[in-house]
């Protein structure tokens, strides 16, 4: 079973922002990274199937594949690059507090992909509201 990230999307509101911010940096010529000053203990079981979650202002809207886990630098300056699969995937709103860094998020504790439950359509912000009333 794979093990997932879920990290804070900081400076961006929405999934389309994020898509915007990636575009306009360097042209959207680099691959998809996040990097972190933490290495993940469990990266092989990340990098086996696993994603990283991004939380948007409280809730937690899209996903995207993990290809590779690498450690930079050495000492204090180590950083830890996570390389992602350019695709989004949204996935049902779930609320989630916010949190420093980034946390491991269990296959059970992950949220479905949007269209799984038949609510695919539904805008984002009508999704969070029927999830905060319990009818989603």
């Amino acid at each position: 079973m794979p093990l997932h990230m879920i990290k804070l999307c900081v400076g961006c509101d929405t999934v389309e922002d994020l898509v915007a911010w990636k575009a306009a940096e360097a042209g959207g010529k680099r691959p998809w990274t996040m990097q972190t000053r933490q290495t993940p203990k469990r990266a092989p079981e990340m990098v086996d199937g696993g994603s990283l979650y991004r939380v948007f202002k409280g809730a937690i809207l899209c996903r995207q594949t993990i290809t590779d886990i690498k450690t930079v630098g050495e000492g204090p300056n180590s950083r830890c690059i996570v390389t992602l699969d350019p695709e989004l995937i949204l996935v049902a709103p779930t609320p989630r507090r916010a949190f420093q860094g980034w946390r491991y998020l269990t296959e059970t504790d992950a949220p479905p992909d949007l269209g799984v439950d038949g609510f695919g359509d539904a805008p984002p912000e009508l999704a969070r509201q029927l999830r905060e009333i319990g009818a989603w």
